[in-house]
């Protein structure tokens, strides 16, 4: 009972088995201050709530970290998902990972589309396909989840077409299939509450500035591609780069003039949910090594009390989809904690280094493509020429055994009448041979 335990501590003092005052302070002031610092680490909730059904998102990074907790709270408030992801529909893990979203959203608009975002031409292919429906499709939301980087030590990776790969994946896919979807964007109607969400990472404070330079080493036909680059610097260049196209897409769909003379309702909002305990974040801190994964492992505790869940990082996210302030304000905002902040640098607004950012990834968009498209072209021809060689072959084939088929039938044929004609004069003889007698 409380009662005799209490009148014992107020009569008799501690028990014999308490912790001396002073300890008994230490671990309550250890395990506040833990406490403390895990609710500050954790972040902020997402205040605002938000009937998503019936509305249509495209999502890019649906299947792990942020963007799964992201995908699963709007698929529990209704909305119907499009997942791109970079493996087909029919893979046996998106297969079971969408039914396993299914079931517990209890939302069955949950699908999938393949789009490679390290392949520009898997991009378009999706892309044009979506634009080119009559009428538009509806859109109400692209949020842009999908990441990469490469752990600190790595090598410098390049696409097919000679990409650096986190440049491809953090800014460039993205770039190329706002670029596309922008008139599906814009014909969305006037009443229709659109947003694009562009989840970004502070790092991109520790960016050089966009120039030339910085420009051309992201491909291998710029000068000095691999001449200075390290993962930190690529993973910062290409989150500085996203963000100033962002800022720089909201004036674009601003600049649009409707047919009905209506204003453009499309915003652009940008998110820094911070860092959260995610596959990449894993990865960046193990370095891909197995010796890297054991001294996470480890120090496991410190990363859990340092680092949000990937449901606590979501709700910047949730928040930036769901808000109806957003309506009523100008596009182009970075969200963080739940509220809005000023960017850390000046230049993320500067018009000439976003038009510079424009032009050089369009050309090297149309480069690349070209390329590609040169590429594709030249495998066809040789698949058609080889194709064609074995129907040749096949064909031949066919006439020989045929041509040897009419043989044999011949040579039976002349077999059969070669016995005949020897029976015939068999026959021949012997009555010759009576008649003489």
């Amino acid at each position: 009972m409380p009662l005799p335990f209490l009148a014992s501590l107020f009569f008799d003092g501690l028990p014999p088995w308490a912790p001396e005052p002073v300890r008994l302070a230490q671990i309550t002031a250890t395990l506040a201050a833990a406490g403390l610092t895990k609710w500050y680490s954790s972040g902020r909730r997402n205040p605002s709530e938000r009937n998503m059904h019936g509305r249509v998102v495209l999502m890019t990074g649906g299947t792990s970290g942020i963007g799964a907790s992201t995908a699963l709270e709007l698929a529990r408030r209704g909305a119907q998902l499009v997942l791109l992801t970079r493996e087909p529909p029919s893979d046996p893990f998106l297969v079971e990972y969408i039914d396993d979203l299914r079931s517990r959203s209890g939302n069955q608009l949950i699908y999938a589309e393949q789009v490679n975002l390290a392949d520009l031409h898997s991009i378009r292919q999706f892309a044009t396909k979506w634009i080119d429906n009559s009428p538009p499709r509806r859109l109400d939301m692209i949020v842009l989840c999908a990441d990469t980087m490469t752990p600190p030590g790595g090598k410098r990776l390049e696409t097919p077409q000679g990409i650096e790969m986190t440049w491809m994946v953090n800014f460039l896919a993205n770039f190329h299939l706002l670029a596309i979807l922008s008139p599906a964007i814009r014909a969305q109607p006037f009443d229709r509450d659109v947003r694009i969400i562009v989840p970004t990472c502070s790092t991109y404070i520790a960016s050089p500035r966009i120039d030339a330079s910085l420009l051309d080493a992201v491909s291998t036909k710029g000068g000095g591609a691999d001449k200075n680059w390290s993962p930190h610097a690529a993973y910062a260049r290409s989150k500085l780069a996203l963000m100033t196209f962002a800022k720089a897409y909201q004036k674009h769909l601003d600049a649009y003039k409707r047919p009905d003379e209506l204003p453009m309702m499309a915003k652009v909002v940008l998110v820094d949910p911070g860092l959260a305990r995610t596959p990449g974040m894993r990865r960046w801190l193990t370095r891909g090594s197995l010796w890297g994964l054991l001294l996470y492992l480890i120090f496991y505790g410190l990363v859990w009390l340092l680092l949000k869940s990937p449901h606590m990082a979501a709700q910047s996210l949730l928040y930036a989809a769901m808000d109806g302030n957003f309506l009523r304000l100008s596009g182009g905002r970075l969200i963080k904690e739940c509220m809005e902040v000023d960017c850390a640098r000046k230049d993320v607004d500067d018009e000439a280094a976003a038009k510079k950012l424009w032009e050089s990834s369009d050309k090297l968009i149309e480069r690349a493509e070209k390329e590609m498209a040169i590429k594709r072209a030249k495998a066809k021809k040789e698949q058609e020429k080889k194709e064609e060689e074995a129907k040749k072959a096949a064909q031949v084939e066919e006439i020989e055994s045929l041509v040897d088929a009419i043989r044999k039938g011949k040579a039976r044929e002349a077999q059969k009448k070669a016995a005949k004609d020897g029976k015939g004069t068999g026959k021949t003889g012997k009555t010759t041979g009576s008649a003489k007698k």
